[in-house]
């Protein structure tokens, strides 16, 4: 066995050689890799069986990879010749996976028409060509303990005294050292009463005492702007992923209406007979 490589689940046996075949010139998803007891496995089986392999299978080299996937097909095809039909619980299985496979390809076929350059710049377009922007603070504050070291500072800045040489020697917030500087921030990063007194000044201007959770606050603003609308490329998945979902509900919503649905009433039994798993194991 290749090493760094186990074998899939259920099927570790000693391996048996194929049967040779003649050589292929031109392959593809019909040409023949393997013929067991006369069932064919091609290279579209092999292929549907790779790109389904966890992440950790694709490592190996290709040469490696092929070899092995092979052989473990073989050894399945083996196993799977000595049952005539599928249990009832792997039939009901297999129809579920049809189902979905199904369903994939119809979402899969839906958004590919639906995703194109034009309506991602649409989508784009429609959900900020009134951005405004939200507003932004740059401001400093000088925290201290009590509410009369407060007024003690508020009374030397109103002096003339520099807020940011205060805010160094007096501030015990972890900003102290920065004389005082929270760079930008938006609403709602800031504790509602430190928010509401930035909220209310002018570019310049300083704070009376405001009082939080973490003492009292003097606090000065800056600077004040606008949010810009983020670059195209920027949201470019999240606009592909909306584009995506709502073209598959209008189509759900489509198919429902269209549709004769109809859901039995389960009688007899609530929703837990979904656990009865002896129901499908005959």
């Amino acid at each position: 066995m290749p090493k760094g490589l186990t074998f899939l689940p259920s099927l570790a046996l000693t391996a048996m050689m194929a049967l040779p075949l003649a050589a292929e010139t031109k392959p593809d998803a019909s040409t023949v890799l393997a013929r067991v007891n006369g069932d064919e496995i091609t290279l579209g089986h092999l292929i549907a069986t790779v790109a389904a392999l966890p992440q950790q299978y694709l490592q190996a080299e290709d040469d490696v990879l092929f070899d092995f996937v092979l052989e473990q097909m073989i050894q399945q095809q083996l196993l799977g010749q000595q049952q005539e039909d599928l249990t009832t619980e792997n039939a009901l299985r297999l129809e579920n996976e049809k189902r979905s496979l199904r369903a994939v390809q119809t979402v899969t076929a839906l958004t590919e028409a639906a995703v194109t350059d034009e309506a991602i710049q649409a989508a784009y377009d429609a959900q900020f060509k009134d951005f405004a922007g939200e507003d932004e603070f740059d401001a400093s504050h000088i925290l201290v303990e009590t509410e009369e070291k407060a007024k003690e500072l508020k009374a030397q800045l109103d002096d003339g005294a520099d807020f940011a040489e205060l805010a160094r020697e007096n501030s015990t917030g972890p900003s102290g050292p920065n004389g005082g500087a929270l760079g930008w921030f938006g609403k709602g990063q800031m504790v509602p009463e430190f928010e509401g007194a930035v909220i209310a000044l002018e570019k310049g201007q300083i704070s009376d005492p405001v009082q939080t959770q973490f003492g009292w606050h003097l606090v000065k603003l800056n600077d004040k702007r606008k949010t810009e609308a983020p670059e195209l490329d920027v949201v470019r998945e999240e606009l592909v992923q909306t584009i995506q979902q709502e073209v598959i509900q209008a189509r759900i919503d489509e198919l429902t209406q269209q549709a004769q649905i109809e859901r039995p009433a389960l009688e007899g039994a609530g929703p837990e007979i979904m656990r009865q798993l002896d129901l499908i194991q005959e």
